[in-house]
């Protein structure tokens, strides 16, 4: 029995056809590879997803840019103003994140530290970062506490005495080891960076007795 002769045109076309089929699925593969990496880097939070909007709540008060007060200048003490001991920082912890039990526990930290802590509550807004709110009297106070936490914004306010409130966000940062803060007594603080003096700012308004 004889094997039939294949036509050569015929044998070419099928091997170009077998050729670009191999090239298109590699494209195919190729491509929903990337699109599974670029997946999974989205969800694992490796990357921000393109045109991604972050859900607002109403209630939630944007605060990523916030200019702090600069120290003020301390009779007798010409390099700066010094921390004051932690049971003079008198304070109210708000939660102001919607997670339950995070105020109770700076709480517990802040006391077991010296601080003076009057009592928590729940905030009236959401925040994305911790606050610190306080008045003039009250800006070393703020600063001796702003020293146990990596990231706390620093806020003033118009009320008079030397209180300062911890507000809690949603994004935010547990108080630092102990051996982590880097004041001493002895050592007089350093202003916040981009802080401008007091009397330049448009301090925010004071908190009512009831909140």
């Amino acid at each position: 029995m004889s094997t039939p002769v294949q036509d050569p045109a015929r044998v070419a076309r099928r091997r170009r056809e077998h050729e670009r089929q191999a090239v298109i699925f590699g494209i195919l593969v190729a491509v929903l590879l990337l699109v599974g990496l670029g997946a999974l880097a989205i969800y694992t939070g490796a990357v921000e997803a393109p045109f991604a909007r972050e859900f607002t709540n109403p209630h939630q008060v944007d605060d990523e840019v916030v200019v702090p007060p600069c120290l003020p200048a301390v009779e007798g003490q010409p390099d700066g103003a010094l921390p004051i001991p932690h049971s003079d920082v008198h304070l109210r912890i708000y939660n102001a994140s919607g997670t339950a039990g995070v105020a109770g526990a700076n709480r517990t930290v802040l006391e077991r530290r010296g601080f003076s802590v009057a009592g928590v509550g729940d905030h009236t807004t959401t925040l994305r970062h911790s606050e610190l709110r306080f008045g003039t009297n009250g800006i070393v106070a703020a600063y001796t506490l702003a020293a146990h936490f990596p990231r706390v914004n620093l806020v003033l306010d118009t009320r008079e005495d030397a209180t300062v409130d911890l507000l809690v966000g949603e994004r935010y940062d547990r108080p630092l080891d102990e051996d982590q803060v880097t004041i001493s007594a002895d050592a007089p603080l350093r202003n916040a960076e981009g802080c401008r003096p007091a009397d330049q700012l448009e301090p925010i308004p004071a908190p009512s007795p009831q909140s």
